[in-house]
């Protein structure tokens, strides 16, 4: 197995600032879509206060430790091989198995929503043909992720800048007919704590999450060390305001906080400016779906690359495309495990997806201190500030919002989240017994000649 860190040189074509900018927006944001349920059930006020407050217990932090590791280990694979660097083999693998396999999760995930708001204009669209449509887009994206990250970055681009006709024309039609106080009330009157504070704040926390996860294809960006933490300068408030100022102007607006449900900004689109604005917003849904496919397959299809780079998965992983320079087997398998859970309903993978995701941040943050300990030589052109307060803050913070997820997540979630997390240990012994194995068979052969 190679030394953690290294990393073999890529030929992919480098994404410029520019396009790595939409790439982590797309990836982290996508757009204001998946939070509606939020709103009915955590209250208005509630909702709009998680939408300005999770980010600094949870994006901001985790951010800070994503541009300091970064600008001191721009390797592929990101968070993989810092937590290898810092906590060895097992915890490194761990990192690694888990976010791939919360990949798999998230991919379904948006194919399956794509096609149910696709299902609008289109009810016929049940059964085998949903899945037909999710197969189809997920192929689409992954021709585009095997033409490497430049193309992922313009569609991404492309794919954003048409989501956000929709989204600021309901802002500012919403706000030149504020007749409510979007803040009233904070919270629903007669309802469990559980579900007014539990509910909505573990939404909000999935929705500020993944800041880390464009470290995994840092080596092909221009100039990471400059280039990542700028990116992140610039999405994270961007994506506060994304979220933040659809619900604010919409609720100023209608005031209708009990209606709000999964899609519920194609209704309010409606009700605000109209058909063409309630169609735009559907069709601005949907783009902003195939923007997180098409983000999320460029960041998670590298680690079964790395994995198999260091020796902890069949070698033909490591096949990079002759022409584009990209890991187009890692991309493919991805892809067909993608299209196996689209089978799934939308709310099943994302619960189950929450253990994977939580465990891995934390993973990552704790590296920020792990690596501080260990490797005090690695030059830093970016540091987590405040000094120790800053370095608590950035580890302290995320592991209580990950508790917060895990505790308030769905049965299901609780049923199999812990089997999706047993995995990673199981893969890792069962994949160095057979390392054992070889070593031992290949010894033998050598001592009998």
């Amino acid at each position: 197995m190679t030394a953690p860190g290294s990393s073999t040189a890529s030929t992919v074509r480098k994404a410029s600032l520019f396009y790595f900018v939409f790439v982590m927006f797309s990836y982290t944001t996508g757009g204001p879509f998946g939070l509606e349920s939020m709103v009915s059930s955590s209250g208005p006020g509630m909702s709009l206060l998680y939408l300005l407050v999770i980010p600094f217990f949870l994006s901001v932090p985790v951010s800070l430790v994503a541009a300091e590791l970064t600008t001191a280990m721009p390797v592929e694979g990101g968070f993989y091989r810092w937590t290898r660097a810092a906590f060895g083999d097992f915890w490194g693998f761990l990192a690694g198995w888990w976010n791939w396999s919360a990949s798999f999760l998230l991919g379904g995930s948006y194919a399956v929503l794509f096609t149910d708001y696709l299902g609008y204009y289109f009810p016929g669209i049940v059964g085998w043909k949903h899945w037909l449509v999710s197969f189809a887009l997920i192929a689409f994206i992954s021709w585009v992720n095997i033409l490497g990250i430049q193309m992922v970055g313009k569609a991404a681009t492309i794919f954003e800048l048409l989501m956000f006709i929709p989204v600021i024309a309901m802002i500012a039609l919403g706000l030149a007919k504020w007749h409510h106080n979007p803040f009233v009330p904070m919270v629903p009157p007669n309802q469990p704590f559980f579900k007014v504070f539990g509910g909505g704040l573990a939404l909000a926390i999935w929705l500020y999450s993944g800041y880390e996860q464009l470290s995994s294809v840092a080596e092909d960006v221009e100039n990471p060390q400059r280039s990542y933490p700028r990116a992140l300068a610039l999405v994270i408030p961007l994506s506060i305001a994304t979220y933040f100022l659809p619900p604010f102007a919409a609720l100023a607006a209608l005031g209708d906080w009990g209606q709000w449900k999964d899609g519920y900004f194609s209704t309010a689109a409606l009700l605000i400016g109209g058909p063409w604005l309630g169609n735009l917003m559907t069709i601005g849904a949907m783009i902003g779906n195939v923007a997180l496919l098409n983000s999320t397959m460029l960041t998670a299809t590298p680690m079964p690359f790395v994995l198999a780079e260091d020796g902890y998965l069949p070698p033909f992983l490591t096949r990079r495309h002759s022409r584009y320079g990209t890991p187009w087997i890692a991309i493919l398998i991805s892809a067909a495990i993608y299209a196996s859970l689209a089978l799934h309903s939308l709310g099943e993978l994302i619960s189950i997806y929450a253990f994977l995701r939580g465990a891995t941040t934390v993973l990552t943050v704790l590296s920020a201190w792990g690596l501080r300990r260990k490797r005090q030589d690695l030059p830093r052109a970016f540091r987590i500030p405040w000094g120790n307060l800053g370095l608590i803050y950035v580890i302290a913070t995320p592991l209580a919002m990950t508790c917060v997820a895990l505790l308030n997540s769905e049965p299901i979630a609780k049923r199999w989240g812990p089997w999706a997390l047993a995995a990673g240990p199981v893969v890792y012994f069962v994949v160095k017994w057979f390392a054992k194995r070889a070593a031992q068979k290949a010894l033998s052969i050598k001592v009998s000649l």
